[in-house]
């Protein structure tokens, strides 16, 4: 029996089709959020003065921060949730995609 799965980003602010995922920090903490595109540019746009003044934190300036588990999964939220339900996690279709299910998915496809 064939199955498709179909994962729709829903954007987190309005309720609209999301275009994309965005991850950024704020005071050691690290957030994601998907948003159309006029929502984030609208997100870019409040950000890029700080952006714009702030220096970028490297790996080899400190280190890993204390508690913190850096996950690579290129940013691609919905292909995470398809593979995490596929899997036997309950993961929502919309917000944040919590670490541990990141940190599993980084894990079975490295």
């Amino acid at each position: 029996m064939a199955q498709q799965i179909i994962t729709r980003l829903l954007d987190d602010l309005d309720g609209s089709e999301a275009f994309e995922t965005i991850v950024f920090g704020l005071d050691g903490k690290t957030y994601e959020i998907d948003l159309n595109e006029e929502n984030a540019g609208k997100l870019r746009e409040a950000l890029a003065p700080y952006v714009d003044k702030g220096r970028k934190q490297s790996q080899s300036r400190g280190g890993k921060r204390a508690g913190a588990t850096p996950v690579a999964v290129d940013g691609n939220t919905a292909l995470v949730r398809a593979w995490a339900k596929e899997n036997g996690y309950e993961v929502n279709d919309r917000g944040r995609v919590p670490a541990e299910i990141k940190e599993a998915y980084a894990k079975a496809t490295s």
